[in-house]
């Protein structure tokens, strides 16, 4: 049986790993400009331009700028989403308050990283289309539910009050958005800063009669 030939390379690269460095240039490519310029501003030339591709390569990678701006954010979402979760998984036997904070840390943390990345997921996902806005509110109802289910716990502990929290969580993720956005603007704020204010908000309306 004949020897199967060895994919052609390039500099010692295979064909499929110089499509993946190409792909990470237009991420990284993406989260600049749409971080820096914002989304309107950051035309299918000017990100081709900055991650060193052809308008083929890019079109053979993505479907237009939209879909590179939803990767980004479910990214952004799923790395901020990992660090909650974790953060929460190594707190389960501690009280109320610090688990609360704790949380709040490791998402502000995830979220504040970059700032390019906190513009992209707090303001340059919002009004881009009805597709993009799908997701965004996808994004949304995971974050509801997975509160949800956390204030739940601290009712059965006997921690928080027992009533609805849905519209609570949904508030406090509004809340949440806004303080990041107001960051992004003004990042001479401390995390710190953010990280206070949201936990007294959380314990607010936790322990709200």
């Amino acid at each position: 049986m004949p020897t199967a030939l060895p994919k052609r390379g390039y500099a010692g690269r295979t064909a499929e790993q110089r499509r993946a460095e190409r792909r990470e240039r237009m991420l990284e490519a993406g989260l600049q400009l749409f971080g820096t310029e914002g989304y309107v501003s950051a035309s299918i030339e000017k990100l081709c331009a900055a991650a060193g591709v052809s308008t083929r390569n890019f079109y053979q990678e993505f479907t237009g700028r939209e879909a590179l701006l939803l990767e980004l954010h479910d990214g952004i979402s799923g790395r901020a989403t990992e660090a909650v979760v974790r953060a929460m998984g190594e707190m389960d036997h501690e009280g109320l308050l610090f688990r609360v904070e704790m949380a709040v840390r490791a998402y502000i943390e995830a979220i504040t990283e970059d700032p390019r990345a906190a513009r992209i997921a707090c303001v340059e996902i919002i009004g881009v289309s009805p597709e993009v806005e799908r997701s965004r509110q996808e994004w949304r109802r995971r974050w509801v539910l997975y509160l949800v289910g956390e204030m739940r716990r601290a009712v059965d502990r006997g921690e928080a009050q027992d009533r609805d929290y849905q519209m609570t969580c949904m508030a406090v993720i509004g809340a949440v958005s806004e303080l990041v956005y107001h960051w992004t603007l003004r990042p001479h704020t401390s995390r710190d800063q953010l990280i206070i204010e949201l936990t007294r908000l959380v314990m607010a309306v936790l322990t709200y009669g």
